[in-house]
């Protein structure tokens, strides 16, 4: 408790306070000296936002038993949620839009997405794919990445975040991994953009393996009020045009192709 609380930045009287607490009693319960109710445990994670799995963990070393279940996607208590994300992702065409797990590992995905992915090399395709793997490795979408250095560093403080955030040391280990990849050959300086979303957002410029350069935004969506672990470590990504050239591109991608 006292790490999280340490990580937050937060001091006892300031947590005590939130949580309507004795600063006294929550020094005992950081020291071992008081032992917390399962309720108290249960308190003072919620003002820590610290993530479900990990309230788990302080619930079970604390000796009661976890509060909150972890289901796989595909398991028949999940089908009404899957539902729901599947059809999110379908009325996003025709537009790129993928579901993700707490590591990035590709989950779902809509047609558009996977007409981005050609000429990617098999061994990145495997399952489980992970996302950000495929993105910055020089045989997946690297290459093709226009503004690769920006994209990167976008990338990389968006997973430090996260690691901070949930301190899993999973997220921790590919942010290292991600750094090591080298820089493709020509790739621009990381300047600051000339674009008219310059200083609000950062843009994906990715050619097509038919020359054509696509600029897409990026929006993330989760679950409000998880009471789930996998669905609190679930978020959908989704790209949006970010300019009539691109839009262009991408409609024409899912056009139906003529017969005969």
């Amino acid at each position: 408790m006292k790490e999280w609380r340490q990580r937050r930045r937060l001091s006892q009287l300031a947590l005590a306070a939130e949580a309507e607490i004795s600063q006294r009693h929550l020094s005992f319960v950081e020291s071992g000296r008081a032992t917390p109710s399962r309720e108290m445990l249960l308190r003072l994670a919620e003002q820590l936002g610290i993530p479900l799995r990990e309230r788990n963990r302080l619930l079970l070393a604390a000796g009661f038993a976890p509060a909150f279940g972890e289901r796989p996607i595909d398991a028949p208590e999940l089908e009404t949620v899957r539902g729901v994300i599947e059809r999110l992702l379908a009325s996003h065409a025709p537009y790129p839009a993928l579901a993700v797990d707490r590591h990035w590992h590709l989950l779902l995905a809509n047609r558009p997405l996977e007409a981005l992915l050609d000429g990617i090399d098999a061994e990145l395709l495997k399952p489980p794919i992970n996302v950000l793997r495929l993105t910055l490795h020089s045989q997946g979408l690297a290459p093709r990445i226009g503004n690769f250095r920006e994209w990167r560093a976008h990338i990389l403080e968006r997973l430090a975040r996260q690691a901070e955030t949930t301190a899993d040391p999973a997220l921790i280990e590919l942010a290292e991994e991600l750094k090591g990849y080298p820089v493709p050959a020509g790739a621009r300086p990381h300047l600051a953009s000339k674009s008219s979303h310059a200083g609000i957002v950062v843009p994906l410029e990715l050619a097509m393996p038919d020359g054509r350069v696509l600029s897409l935004l990026s929006t993330t969506t989760v679950f409000g009020t998880p009471l789930d672990i996998t669905l609190e470590e679930l978020a959908i990504e989704s790209f949006f045009p970010a300019d009539a050239a691109s839009q262009e591109v991408l409609q024409q991608l899912a056009a139906p192709v003529p017969i005969g």
